[in-house]
C-alpha cells in the first residue's frame, strides 16, 4: 500500500505545472496560449521574462528530483523496496506530461526528465546534460538539443547503471519525449524550427 501511495504522490508532484503557476505569478499569458503552446521553460522564455523561464526550469527539474528522492529515502521506513524508485521516476514524468491539475495538458518533459536522471544517478544526468549543452551551444535549437540528450540518456543509463528497471524507465521516457516533440521534429526537418536567442 505504501508503494502505491509513493507512486501516486510522484504523479501528483509531476502534475504541478510550474510554467502555468509562474506565468500567473508574473501576470504573463498562459504559456499554453502562445508560441508552441507548450507549458515549459522554453515557451515561457518567449514571453520575454527570463526570470519566469528560469523559475519554470528549476521547478520542473526539482520535481523530478523530489519524486525520486522521496521514493528512495522515505519509502524505506515503510518497507518499500528500491523497486518503487523507477516507478516513481516514471510517474512524476507522466504527471508532467499529463497533469491532473491542468486537464491533462502538460509539457514535453525535458526539465523533469533531467531531474529524474540526476536523481537516479548523477553521472547519467551529467552525461545527458553534456550532450544537451554541446548541441545547444552549436545550434541554439532547444528541441534538437533535447532530442539528442533524450536519445543519449538510455545509453548513459545502461553504461552507468547496467540493464534493469531504472534503465528501462529511461528508455520509456525517451520514447515519450521523442513522441511529444513530433511537431518539433517536423519543423526541424523543414528547416523552420525557431532558435533560442
Amino acid at each position: 500500500m505504501a508503494s502505491v501511495g509513493i507512486v501516486l504522490l510522484a504523479y501528483l508532484i509531476g502534475s504541478i505545472s510550474f510554467a502555468v503557476i509562474v506565468s500567473r505569478a508574473f501576470a504573463l499569458p498562459d504559456p499554453r496560449s502562445y508560441g508552441s503552446g507548450n507549458p515549459g521553460a522554453t515557451n515561457v522564455l518567449r514571453s520575454g521574462r527570463k526570470a519566469a523561464a528560469i523559475l519554470t526550469l528549476v521547478g520542473d527539474l526539482l520535481k523530478g528530483v523530489l519524486a525520486v528522492w522521496l521514493a528512495r529515502y522515505l519509502g524505506a521506513p515503510f518497507g518499500v523496496g528500491e523497486a518503487v524508485v523507477p516507478l516513481a521516476a516514471l510517474t512524476v514524468f507522466l504527471g508532467h506530461l499529463y497533469p491532473v491539475f491542468f486537464r491533462f495538458r502538460g509539457g514535453k518533459g525535458v526539465a523533469t526528465a533531467a531531474g529524474v536522471l540526476f536523481a537516479l544517478d548523477i553521472p547519467v544526468g551529467l552525461t545527458t546534460l553534456a550532450v544537451w549543452g554541446a548541441l545547444f551551444g552549436m545550434t541554439r535549437l532547444s528541441s534538437l538539443s533535447a532530442l539528442a540528450a533524450a536519445i543519449a540518456a538510455p545509453f548513459a543509463a545502461w553504461y552507468f547503471l547496467g540493464w534493469g528497471p531504472a534503465s528501462a524507465v529511461v528508455c520509456l521516457m525517451t520514447a515519450l519525449l521523442v513522441w511529444r516533440h513530433r511537431s518539433n521534429i517536423r519543423k526541424l526537418l523543414g528547416g523552420v524550427e525557431e532558435k533560442v536567442v
